[in-house]
């Protein structure tokens, strides 16, 4: 399938200036390491949603590729000397491996199985990734190699001449996930228009009516699961080498349920909504800092409100809303009636 611009994309070009005009509103680098640490898990998050949203496959073990492209980089970087991309690549070829050979029995599971299936794969993942320490460094974590871009190491600490101006790294770390995010939305928005969605989708409405009309169910699951894999993988590698030491909790059970709220939070089916979702979610922590020790319960309550009033998601239904506020076109004259 070849890629292309999606005909309507209104969104993209508004998150693309959003992203340009950020750091101008940003009072400094501590704000800027966590515009780039969202940009990341957004980007993450919008590959999950192409499984949730779109495909209707739930899965509560997400975090396990994204830890899995996140040690893939660091071990092959830091212990057998490998470049970054070289790396990114064959860890993002190993999750999708995986997931494939995972997939095609788990994806056969429905509802609550399938749920069942995925956490235990995660927590499988996890449990490796920490007893492993002769490979991974276990609890203690794993130190990672900065991200090689031609031949140059790419630091947050360090600063570089761009077109004659000296620009800090981690400036240039937020404009290499901000790019990272386009591109994720990009192939997601791709997908979605693409005979690919149209039959996630279907999947996703009724899998039984979908085989019906033609549809092979297992082989558009079992694809949208891989992909969104190595979505995740992907981008565990660059948090990984922007982070510069990572610990088990990259795939931990409780970071899947942090991936998979945002997309929830944000707005299943709705590209843009899970990319709110992941804002809201990574900026709450440091909002409700000041509640000192309440900080945990006001985060549950702002959670529960939000899904109570808003259950199909904060930007569905805020689009929902704006919809109904415009003034409708004035009905035509009946035939006979000035």
């Amino acid at each position: 399938m070849a890629l292309r611009l999606p005909e309507r994309v209104p969104g993209l070009p508004v998150l693309a200036l959003v992203l340009l005009l950020l750091p101008l509103f940003l009072g400094n680098e501590f704000h800027l390491d966590i515009a780039t640490q969202i940009a990341l898990i957004a980007a993450t998050v919008v590959g999950l949603n192409l499984l949730v949203g779109y495909g209707g496959q739930v899965s509560l073990g997400h975090a396990a590729f994204f830890g899995m492209g996140a040690y893939a980089s660091a071990i092959l970087t830091g212990t057998y000397g490998w470049t970054s991309i070289p790396a990114l690549v064959c860890g993002a070829l190993l999750v999708a491996l995986l997931a494939w050979t995972l997939g095609r029995p788990i994806l056969r599971l429905k509802g609550h199985y399938l749920s069942m299936a995925t956490l235990g794969m995660g927590i499988i993942i996890a449990i490796v990734i920490n007893n492993e320490g002769w490979l991974t460094g276990g609890p203690d974590g794993l130190a990672v190699e900065p991200l090689t871009v031609m031949g140059a190491e790419l630091s947050i600490f360090d600063h570089y001449s761009l077109l004659g101006l000296e620009v800090s790294g981690a400036l240039l770390w937020y404009g290499l996930a901000a790019l990272l995010l386009l591109l994720a939305v990009w192939i997601a928005q791709n997908l979605v228009d693409s005979p690919i969605g149209r039959a996630l989708r279907a999947v996703h409405g009724s899998e039984v009516a979908a085989r019906v009309v033609g549809v092979d169910t297992s082989h558009y699951k079992l694809l949208i699961f891989v992909i969104s894999a190595v979505y995740a993988s992907v981008m565990g590698s660059f948090y990984a080498h922007y982070t510069g030491f990572i610990t088990p909790q990259v795939a931990s059970f409780e970071h899947s349920i942090e991936l998979i709220t945002m997309v929830v939070l944000g707005g299943m089916a709705s590209t843009y909504g899970v990319i709110l979702g992941a804002v809201l979610l990574m900026l709450l922590p440091q909002l409700l800092t000041d509640f000192q020790d309440y900080e945990m319960m006001m985060f549950g309550l702002i959670l529960m409100l939000t899904m109570i009033f808003m259950p199909k998601g904060l930007l569905p239904t805020l689009s929902e809303a704006v919809r109904r506020l415009r003034p409708r076109p004035a009905s035509a004259p009946a035939s006979g009636q000035e």
